[in-house]
């Protein structure tokens, strides 16, 4: 099943929304009164079913907004490219380690909406990722059990300043305002329940102004989820509604490519079965 949050189109204000899902092109209101993490948490139960409208008569939001986001970095030809680019060595741990960094979830923004260009950046990035959405809570989740705690998973725009990443990277704290700014994090345009997705069998691309940038299938993958799961719950309790990315895929950031996004670009970002992020660059700040 495809679950998105939804608001009537005519509302403008970001509001928080309402849970649905989709039925081709219908969008039903499940009867739930409260956010996607409370849905998700609650078991997802449907209560009444509405028809909201067709899919171009409402605004898709973000799915929801994650109570925790944690990135990983699982693609080792992503890293080659761009580790090089950035005048790094892939450290051996990467190979034994599935490493993360935390991000904010109040900088999620969701399909359609105009990703924000910081002042303080030149060189604006996006990265294509996976995420798995948590469903069901655990602590020393083990590999072979960690997919029976994932919900659901959502496309995620994982959106980067990379000059300010360059010189934040030297002082070995992870990136700081190389990825912190209001609209950095961008997810949608659904989430796909675990029961309809093999999330090592996904197939990702990202396009620029309908230009194939890059992509890759999550079968290629050094880290899975089962094994960035069982890391992150070692003596701690994952909790529904948290997110788990899978890192840039291959060929899924312009840093790669040394290709630059320009103010108004169109970002589409696919993966199957679960359908296309879109997104457009605002403009460049004077």
């Amino acid at each position: 099943m495809k679950y998105v949050t939804y608001a009537p189109s005519a509302d403008t204000a970001a509001p928080t929304g309402r849970v649905a899902y989709l039925d081709g092109e219908d969008v039903i209101d499940v009867g739930f009164d409260g956010d996607m993490v409370a849905f998700i948490e609650a078991g997802a139960p449907h209560g009444t079913t509405t028809l909201a409208g067709r899919a171009d008569s409402v605004r898709l939001l973000a799915p929801l907004r994650p109570r925790t986001i944690r990135d990983f970095l699982a693609f080792e030809g992503h890293l080659k490219s761009a580790f090089a680019r950035l005048g790094k060595a892939i450290p051996d741990e990467w190979y034994s380690v599935p490493a993360y960094y935390k991000g904010l979830t109040d900088t999620v923004i969701g399909p359609g909406d105009e990703i924000p260009w910081p002042a303080y950046t030149d060189k604006l990035d996006h990265e294509l990722e996976l995420a798995a959405i948590i469903g069901r809570r655990g602590k020393d989740i083990t590999e072979a059990n960690a997919l029976e705690h994932v919900f659901g998973y959502t496309i995620w725009n994982d959106m980067s300043a990379r000059d300010t990443q360059t010189r934040e990277l030297p002082v070995g704290m992870g990136p700081c305002k190389a990825k912190d700014w209001d609209g950095s994090n961008v997810l949608g345009p659904c989430i796909v329940t675990a029961d309809e997705i093999d999330p090592h069998d996904v197939d990702l691309e990202v396009r620029v102004n309908g230009e194939r940038w890059g992509g890759d299938n999550t079968a290629a993958m050094h880290h899975s989820f089962e094994s960035m799961i069982a890391y992150a719950s070692q003596g701690l309790t994952l909790r529904a509604g948290e997110l788990l990315g899978s890192g840039t895929a291959t060929g899924g950031s312009g840093l790669e490519l040394d290709r630059w996004l320009r103010p108004g670009d169109l970002i589409e970002m696919e993966a199957s079965g679960i359908g296309v992020l879109i997104n457009t660059v605002g403009p460049r700040p004077d």
